[in-house]
């Protein structure tokens, strides 16, 4: 019997889905393919990079400490994002030298205007927590 990959439905789960136009920022040769690569094949396209213009579904945003603001960055991903969009925020793991804490990641999402839901590990190396607009962040 076959048993499943880590994270398998991970893009499921948070809220990722068939047809939606998703946005990637924050991207560095660190980023987890394996990640991407399932969030691509539940959208049915590759992501749009950070020179797309165009409203999004959904926007996926790399973050490390020492990258800048994490504020400024979550209202950055706004400037795209459609009405009932959502971000989806990837930080290193605990232990990491740039991980960022989950008290850090609230306080910028409820400044950017957003809610934080529950994190959950993504791939090897990072985690992921996604934010809502308005409402409570749901996992699904």
């Amino acid at each position: 019997m076959a048993t499943e990959a880590p994270n398998t439905g991970l893009a499921e789960r948070l809220g990722f889905e068939n047809d939606q136009v998703v946005q990637e920022l924050g991207w560095d040769e660190d980023v987890d393919d394996a990640v991407r690569t399932q969030i691509e094949d539940t959208i049915g396209s590759g992501l749009e990079d950070e020179d797309y213009d165009g409203v999004v579904d959904a926007v996926v945003l790399w973050w490390r400490d020492g990258d800048g603001d994490l504020i400024d960055d979550c209202v950055d991903a706004l400037t795209n994002l459609a009405d009932k969009g959502f971000v989806v925020l990837l930080v290193p793991g605990a232990g990491h030298p740039d991980h960022v804490d989950a008290s850090d990641i609230s306080e910028a999402a409820q400044t950017a205007g957003l809610n934080a839901g529950t994190s959950t590990r993504a791939g090897d190396e990072w985690i992921a927590t996604k934010l809502v607009q308005g409402g409570v962040a749901k996992q699904r």
